[in-house]
């Protein structure tokens, strides 16, 4: 078990809670009737977000982990989305659980969505340290390379 809490199980334990939240709120906790063009917008999320989490899966390949701390054998990926995104798949889980609240019309499943962004920004955080100290290269691959949104954030 320590192994697990020492590659950065805690923060998967938080991401797995804060999901579960998003998905079960949004099922059974409706908050009221949003406009029909905010459904489609979450729609529109949803599937955003799957294509960043594909794009992103794809050019991790082998690398793929929910850990945040790489493992001895990682390489670090540049390629692909990831030379535009640092984080693609937190990314796309941000928005696929935005796109999942705004479908579901779910008010308090769209909080708890929206506190993923602080989350996944502190892990991210804490995966850049180890990155950093795996490879010497990460901190230009930082200047260069937005963490959440291509060219913005």
């Amino acid at each position: 078990m320590s192994r697990f809490f020492q590659r950065g199980g805690a923060w998967v334990l938080g991401q797995s809670v804060l999901l579960g939240a998003v998905v079960l709120l949004a099922v059974f906790v409706r908050g009221g009737r949003f406009h029909p063009a905010i459904i489609i917008f979450g729609a529109g999320l949803m599937v955003v977000g799957a294509g960043i989490a594909f794009a992103g899966a794809l050019a991790l390949g082998r690398n793929l982990t929910p850990f945040p701390k790489p493992t001895e054998q990682a390489k670090l990926v540049q390629h692909g989305i990831y030379a535009v995104i640092r984080h693609p798949l937190y990314t796309s889980v941000i928005s696929v659980s935005i796109g999942w609240a705004l479908v579901w019309q779910s008010w308090p499943a769209l909080l708890v969505a929206v506190t993923l962004i602080p989350f996944f920004h502190a892990k991210a955080r804490h995966e850049e340290c180890w990155l950093r100290q795996k490879f010497p290269e990460y901190a230009d691959y930082e200047k260069r390379v937005r963490r959440f949104i291509p060219w913005l954030y």
